[in-house]
């Protein structure tokens, strides 16, 4: 075994001072190994900041891949489980052989889990005795399939998402699950869409389809074996967020990445959609098409209070004389494809992607690719009126994604990722009072 290399003061202050000494590497020497660091902070022991507390989720524990309320789901060793104690137990448990490739999942507020790996989805009931695995349905009804994948071909991320809240309660309808995929990085290539059920996770339908994009697909293949809706003009390689503003009963999704010099055109777009529950239709529409230095190309939609709130993800090519469009963002709905109307927030320096909102409160973690943070966060208690920027160094070079709102003990769930597309570990943050 492996003698660890620092232990945690019991005090809250010596805790405090001792966590800044290790990401500054001094005091014991400057770290090369993280993973003493990162096991030395999970389970019962915390770090904090003036903000919020900070633990890990326990090493020899489940990935919890998402929680809502007391509830949790997560996944181990061939097995998916659920807790029905914000995770310190977990009371069900079933096998599913493909667990470790999970990349989705949501909990719904009849009790059932909807999960994904890279190309399956599955509906599981409130104790994981019923697991079954769904055909998602496109725009006509009809069954959707995932392409057929190519000797060698690595499976696209066909459901994974960025956000952290994808249930929204909508008017007429009840709840709805929603969220669009993040792909189309370091994959075969994969369609873009945005998916959604009303039904309680008993079947999931395509909201809407991304058209076919040249440069996200095989390059010898020919135009009929194109994945994505061959009748749609709009393109993107993926989609940031999608989110429900109640006070309009209307949707709002943002897509990337950049604009490509082989007659795609632009990728970042923002649509508006309405969904006419009777008739179980969407309407979308493109309210902006932006290029990628733009806070038009973003992500972390939230919408509070009448106002849209989301996160600047501008990292496109800029001439000599420009600037980063950046910051977090906010603007009465109609005022979204109109500059002069919006409010910034806070001046961001470099890009981000994710954003949740949860009563007054902000969290936003900072994209640690591109960002000198090694683990940054921005967390704004009052709907940014006051902001504090921490970064979390001794967890390591990581990026926050898919935060979920605090569970039944008031923690906010994270997903730690390396370099962006690598799973690294489940971060819980706490607010103080």
């Amino acid at each position: 075994m492996k003698r660890p290399l620092f232990s945690i003061p019991s005090s809250s202050i010596a805790r405090r001072t001792w966590l800044r000494n290790v990401a500054a590497g001094i005091g014991a020497g400057t770290i090369t190994d993280f993973s003493t660091v990162l096991s030395a902070i999970g389970g019962d022991e915390m770090g904090e900041t003036d903000h919020f507390f900070y633990r890990l989720a326990p090493a020899d524990g489940p990935w919890i891949d998402t929680q809502r309320g007391k509830r949790a789901f997560g996944y181990r060793d061939g097995k998916i489980f659920l807790s029905e104690d914000n995770g310190k137990t977990w009371k069900h448990k079933a096998d599913f052989a493909d667990a470790e490739n999970i990349l989705f999942s949501s909990l719904l507020k009849n009790g059932r889990v909807v999960f994904a790996t890279q190309r399956r989805i599955f509906s599981a009931n409130e104790d994981l005795t019923e697991i079954r695995e769904l055909t998602v349905l496109d725009q006509d009804g009809g069954e959707y399939h995932p392409h057929a994948l190519r000797e060698g071909e690595v499976p696209g991320w066909y459901f994974y998402s960025l956000d952290g809240v994808h249930t929204f309660d909508i008017e007429g309808v009840g709840e709805m699950l929603i969220w669009g995929n993040y792909c189309n990085v370091r994959t075969g290539p994969t369609p873009p869409n945005v998916y959604y059920s009303v039904d309680g996770g008993e079947t999931v339908k395509i909201a809407y389809a991304f058209g076919q994009n040249p440069a996200f697909q095989h390059k010898d293949a020919d135009p009929s074996e194109w994945v994505s809706d061959p009748e749609n003009p709009v393109v993107c390689r993926h989609i940031h967020s999608v989110s429900y503003n109640a006070g309009e009963n209307a949707f709002y999704a943002c897509s990337g990445d950049i604009d490509r010099e082989i007659g795609v055109g632009k990728e970042c777009h923002w649509l508006r959609g309405t969904y006419d529950a009777g008739a179980d239709s969407w309407d979308w529409k493109v309210i902006v098409s932006a290029d990628a230095n733009s806070r038009f190309k973003s992500g972390g939609i939230n919408c509070v209070d009448g106002k849209v709130y989301w996160v600047a993800d501008a990292n496109g090519p800029k001439t000599i004389r420009e600037t980063y469009d950046r910051g977090i963002f906010r603007c009465a709905p109609e005022h979204i494809p109109n500059k002069e109307e919006h409010e910034l927030i806070y001046p961001v320096e470099y890009e981000m992607a994710a954003m949740t909102i949860h009563g007054d409160t902000i969290v936003a973690p900072k994209y640690g690719n591109a960002d000198p943070d090694d683990c940054g966060f921005l967390v704004s208690p009052d709907l940014g009126k006051t902001w504090g920027h921490y970064d979390l160094k001794e967890l390591g070079d990581r990026s926050g994604v898919r935060v979920n709102a605090p569970n039944g003990e008031g923690w906010w769930r994270v997903q730690l990722m390396k370099k962006w597309v690598e799973k690294g570990e489940v971060l819980f943050l706490k607010m103080r009072e």
